[in-house]
């Protein structure tokens, strides 16, 4: 079994890392919240002061930051972990981030003979808990074989994307398109309430015809329509709006690099920002149904 560093064990790190302990690796974990630690240290795992201590002797390294610039900070910045990761060993950096960073990471790396796997995840909070989680992988292949193991531990679906970067790519594509049928399925469901419609009613008829999306199968946001969703407990839970906001930012910026176009992305992002702006941004995503009933 490996001798895994994990750095950042919140609402996803905290249960992946949980997993990583299930399946017998050994975890010197550590992160800024110390009952975070605790909690990992409960389940089997070693507490280190700070994050050089971590990666000591480490074969792998996973990180699960909340956005680019920590990760930025803590591997070429201040933390400068690329220094103290041993030559030879590999990186897994989960969070979601710039492809700008993930590859200013990966050269870095790959300098000081570091393999590494840009590898953000999907499947929310539920999916780590459950060891379920999709990854999405940048880099090279022989990484992804060597990483495998460790991997399949806390996720079920393993998606080679591309070269550096391409795994943040393509998981600020999906999560683009996430935001804009999420907030076409609150429209939605919005002009069918407002019409006299039950919004139980009108999901069942939407999810089995042409308008059917993950939002209405596994998400809904309308409240009391899906048990066991944040939509039906107050929208507490599950991703956040300033997370979705983050998201769609770098969506945003990777647009504006490339010159592609995204009119609904950007759309998306605006009204995700209007939300958070009225005080919404520690609720779930799907609680963008509150601003479009606000407003209707």
């Amino acid at each position: 079994m490996s001798r895994i560093a994990f750095i950042g064990l919140g609402h996803m790190g905290g249960p992946m890392a949980a997993n990583l302990l299930k399946a017998g690796h050994t975890l010197k974990v550590f992160d800024l919240v110390p009952a975070s630690v605790q909690a990992a240290v409960a389940l089997g795992a070693e507490a280190a002061p700070n994050a050089l201590h971590a990666v000591m002797e480490a074969d792998i390294v996973i990180s699960m930051l909340p956005a680019s610039q920590h990760v930025d900070a803590l591997y070429l910045g201040e933390g400068r972990l690329v220094h103290a990761i041993e030559p030879g060993a590999l990186i897994l950096e989960c969070s979601t981030i710039s492809p700008e960073v993930a590859r200013k990471v990966h050269a870095a790396a790959k300098a000081r003979g570091i393999a590494m796997l840009d590898a953000p995840v999907s499947g929310g909070t539920a999916g780590a808990a459950a060891g379920t989680l999709t990854f999405i992988l940048g880099g090279e292949a022989a990484a992804l074989e060597r990483a495998r193991p460790v991997l399949e531990a806390m996720g079920k679906n393993l998606f080679h994307a591309g070269a550096a970067g391409a795994g943040q790519v393509a998981k600020i594509a999906n999560n683009m398109l996430l935001a804009v049928h999420m907030i076409g399925t609150a429209e939605a469901l919005n002009l069918g309430v407002a019409n006299g419609l039950d919004p139980k009613v009108l999901s069942d008829i939407m999810r089995v015809s042409s308008g059917g999306n993950w939002s209405l199968e596994k998400y809904n946001p309308w409240p009391g329509v899906m048990d066991s969703v944040p939509a039906s407990r107050d929208y507490e839970g599950g991703f956040g709006v300033d997370l979705m906001l983050k998201d769609l930012g770098l969506a945003m910026e990777a647009a504006l690099a490339a010159k592609a176009s995204t009119p609904l992305g950007a759309t998306a992002r605006s009204l995700y920002a209007l939300h958070s702006g009225q005080g919404k941004g520690g609720l779930d995503f799907s609680s963008i149904q509150q601003l479009l009933r606000k407003s209707g």
